[in-house]
């Protein structure tokens, strides 16, 4: 997994006014959830833009006034209008206990819908998993090479080693959907 080193200081205002106090500074109020007492603490906008604007996740080490941390992003606000970001929640590891996370998918192969001229969709960019840090992959890799025209992907039919899937079972990954090409060769087909 890719990591990314974030500098922060300890911050000593909260509520409303303290985070919109912060947040002029050009910094981002942050909390570091996890093991024993929560660690509330600030960032710079510059050093959050490649971890926030990824579709990639990584581990975060974070340098609080000294103090090293590893840690996962866990949420994120944004400005309903700006879209600036309001405040970020990280996740402290603890190899021993399993967490809850969404790695992204990633698409392998040539399905046979699209050789017969249909469409590969991808509708889920991300899966919920639960497992040890250790086994959580950079991203889900999924063969969809027997994947045939009209025919979808859905969670229930995976299974990763040492993953547990909680994005709901029904829910759909992948689908090769009919083109107007590949309706009009059907057609033509049974003519």
């Amino acid at each position: 997994m890719k990591s990314i080193e974030i500098k922060a200081s300890l911050r000593n205002e909260f509520g409303k006014k303290g985070s919109q106090a912060i947040r002029k500074t050009d910094s981002v109020p942050c909390v570091l959830y996890g093991q024993g007492e929560n660690l509330h603490f600030t960032v710079t906008n510059d050093s959050l833009r490649n971890l926030v604007y990824s579709p990639d996740i990584y581990l975060v080490n974070l340098d609080i006034e000294g103090k090293k941390v590893k840690a996962i992003m866990k949420d994120i606000q944004f400005h309903p209008v700006k879209d600036n970001i309001l405040h970020i929640d990280f996740y402290q590891i603890d190899e021993a206990k399993p967490i809850v996370m969404e790695v992204p998918v990633a698409l392998e192969g040539l399905a046979e819908g699209v050789k017969a001229g249909g469409k590969l969709t991808l509708q889920m960019r991300k899966i919920k998993v639960k497992a040890l840090f250790n086994n959580i992959p950079e991203k889900l890799v999924i063969n969809v090479s027997s994947l045939g025209l009209g025919k979808t992907i859905q969670v229930g039919q995976l299974s990763f080693e040492n993953l547990e899937l909680l994005t709901a079972k029904e829910a759909v990954v992948c689908a090769v959907k009919l083109t107007r090409v590949a309706r009009g060769l059907a057609a033509a087909a049974n003519k």
